[in-house]
């Protein structure tokens, strides 16, 4: 405090053996200060007044010149003090107002800073939705091909049936009417073929009553549910595990790389979200 009151003074223009507050009380502080002299070194006589009797101190008549300084008085000394202090008061307020709006400064511009990351985090987020979401599309867009080139084989094969079974029966029923159908006993009939299936129709239900339905490939991973349903989920925030209820099952993190077809859920399911248990 005392270094930085001095350091204020000298600034302020003070000579520094005035700056001195500690030594006020001493009878040469209104003299002027000299640096001391060297160790050896003589010091420089002034040459005599001219006129003079060659004295040094002396006037023309010999008697000692008067010194032009007074000292200061008590009250004076005392008046001069106050003022210094007002004025080491007012540097240390300005320094202190100055350190206030410099820390202010900073903080606005840890702010602003923080601020520009949050929005570059958000933009890097809503770029990934985007990627996801046309990821989604062309992928739907896909299965509408599919399907449509699935119907489209579907209506020829159908035509290329009754074209076939259309022109034999012509021709049989020109010779002969056709023989009645033999409908085959039930031990003799050949068991139904399993259908294959292409797409799953899966239905979730969150924790708030509400369901989502999408429909899916059949070899498509169980994992794509799950992101599906953090994508478009709105009823809580918390990491959530799919199970069904019968036969119940919870899926595991080794389920979530395996296909739908290959977890029986094809050609449709219902999966429950559940909160996730940490264990």
């Amino acid at each position: 405090m005392e270094c930085t009151a001095l350091e204020t003074l000298v600034e302020m223009g003070f000579p520094q053996h005035r700056a001195l507050v500690a030594h006020e009380n001493d009878p040469d502080l209104d003299e002027p200060y000299e640096e001391p002299l060297p160790r050896g070194s003589v010091p420089a006589v002034e040459p005599a007044a001219a006129g003079g009797t060659g004295r040094e101190g002396t006037g023309g008549d010999g008697t000692p010149e008067e010194d032009s300084k007074q000292p200061l008085s008590e009250e004076e000394r005392k008046e001069q003090t106050k003022r210094m202090m007002e004025l080491i008061a007012q540097k240390q307020r300005e320094r202190e107002e100055r350190e206030k709006r410099e820390t202010i400064e900073r903080e606005k511009q840890r702010r602003k800073q923080g601020q520009e990351l949050s929005l570059i985090r958000q933009r890097l987020q809503e770029e990934e939705m985007k990627k996801l979401a046309e990821q989604r599309r062309r992928e739907k867009m896909e299965e509408k091909l599919a399907k449509q080139r699935v119907r489209e084989k579907i209506e020829r094969d159908k035509a290329e049936r009754a074209k076939k079974f259309g022109a034999g029966s012509g021709a049989q029923g020109s010779a002969e009417p056709p023989p009645a159908p033999v409908v085959p006993s039930s031990p003799s009939q050949e068991p139904p073929t399993k259908r294959e299936y292409d797409q799953c129709r899966i239905q979730v239900r969150l924790l708030d009553g509400t369901s989502l339905m999408q429909t899916f490939k059949a070899k498509e991973q169980l994992a794509a549910v799950r992101l599906y349903v953090e994508l478009n989920r709105k009823d809580s925030e918390e990491p959530f595990s799919l199970l069904t209820t019968f036969p119940r099952r919870v899926f595991t993190e080794e389920d979530m790389e395996k296909p739908l077809q290959e977890l029986g859920l094809v050609p449709s399911a219902v999966l429950i979200v559940a909160k996730k248990c940490n264990s």
